[in-house]
């Protein structure tokens, strides 16, 4: 089966995002208002509508761990890879097909373990963790406190 993403895709530097629930539409979107080339990859084609009326880039509906969705989105010319599915395993394995098998360079993946952060280490993969994040953010906002830089509101 021929790519038809393929000749589009050859143009430029894009970024493949996989997974478009909230994250994954907001990076795309982004992506996309700043000029980038952006694929979406995701299983549910109705999970595209929460991308914005002026996003740019291209879609494709399919399972994002099987090699011919991955190939149908060009993963090996990409310049970068962000996996945010609601999955880590499924994240961890694209992750990892992207770096070893497409050689992808950039690759960040969202994990919601943060225990599995060695996994992604040893293939040099990227990570962000929204419990890591919500500590860290948290742990701020409660210094900022105890040094009385909130104001109280009464």
């Amino acid at each position: 089966m021929p790519n038809k993403l393929s000749p589009l895709l050859k143009r430029s530097a894009f970024t493949v995002v996989v997974g478009c629930g909230r994250l994954g539409a907001s990076i795309a979107n982004m992506l996309s208002d700043e000029g980038g080339g952006v694929v979406v990859v995701d299983q549910e084609r109705e999970s595209f509508n929460k991308l914005s009326a002026s996003f740019g880039g291209m879609t494709l509906t399919g399972d994002s761990t099987d090699i011919s969705v991955l190939d149908e989105a060009n993963l090996g010319a990409a310049a970068a890879v962000v996996v945010v599915t609601g999955n880590d395993n499924t994240n961890i394995m694209v992750a990892q097909m992207a770096k070893e098998l497409y050689k992808v360079k950039h690759v960040v993946a969202r994990l919601y373990d943060p225990a599995r952060e060695s996994v992604y280490r040893e293939f040099g993969i990227d990570t962000i963790s929204p419990v890591v994040l919500s500590t860290r953010e948290i742990r701020r906002l409660l210094q900022i406190e105890e040094r009385g830089d909130i104001e109280e509101n009464v």
